[in-house]
């Protein structure tokens, strides 16, 4: 059995580039969201000519996509998670384009017929508005307020919730931006981590977890959940999920 060392050391040394969690299977678990993000658009890409994706990431989950509409376009603004993208999606014929999470998406008016997104950090919601074709559609699943709170604690101890994320509280500004709410479907999934170098990669991959999380800094919290983990058997913690579609008039 690997010692605590060695498992800090593994979960400190794997790359975190890009969007994809393949690394954690055997090591941590994730329980799926009911509605089948990639699915869902995947239908729904099937019945249009134009969609963006917008913080695509590495493009991992759109590739998934088996026919992609004519016109296919992503933004991403982290740089190591753009040259993923245009790796995936550019021989695909994907338009890749840089932008931030708060810049103006680099398109025209009521370009897309479908806009999706998958774990936004930042929503300009009069963008979304904006690049929608009249009758378009956004479709979105995005993390709600006090994901992974457990591991949060486990760091940085207690502390109360940012609610900023609250579901309602994107409906709220979605409306305001002069779209329509069509469906708002919120889920609290459960999440188990079997070792602490999985929970190592998890913080140095998903940053704002435990922010300016290094190994050498939370050395003390690493080895103490290790020990419960070694004692009590995998770290259970909880993700928020929601579903949030609007269409413009």
């Amino acid at each position: 059995m690997a010692t605590f060392d060695e498992l800090v050391a593994e979960g400190a040394a794997v790359p975190v580039d890009g969007w994809d969690f393949s690394w954690f299977e055997g090591r941590a678990t994730e329980q799926r969201p009911s509605w089948g993000y990639a699915r869902l658009i995947a239908a729904r890409m099937a019945d249009v000519q134009s969609v963006l994706d917008v913080q695509t990431g590495g493009g991992e989950v759109l590739n998934t996509v088996t026919q992609l509409p004519p016109r296919t376009a992503v933004t991403e603004g982290w740089p190591p998670s753009l040259a993923v993208a245009r790796r995936l999606l550019e021989p695909r014929g994907v338009e890749v384009v840089e932008a931030g999470n708060l810049d103006p998406l680099p398109f025209a008016d009521g370009s897309f017929e479908l806009v999706v997104s998958r774990h936004p950090t930042e929503i300009r919601w009069d963008e979304i508005a904006r690049v929608l074709a009249p009758g378009g559609t956004y479709l979105s699943q995005q993390v709600g307020s006090g994901s992974m709170h457990e591991v949060s604690e486990a760091f940085l101890g207690p502390f109360e919730m940012d609610r900023s994320r609250d579901p309602d509280l994107a409906a709220e500004e979605a409306e305001a931006a002069g779209v329509e709410l069509v469906t708002l479907k919120p889920e609290s999934l459960r999440a188990e981590f079997f070792d602490i170098g999985a929970v190592v990669h998890f913080l140095r991959k998903v940053v704002w977890i435990v922010p300016g999380f290094t190994v050498d800094g939370y050395l003390p919290q690493l080895r103490a959940l290790h020990e419960r983990i070694e004692s009590e058997g995998p770290f259970v913690a909880h993700t928020q999920r929601f579903l949030i579609e609007v269409r413009k008039p």
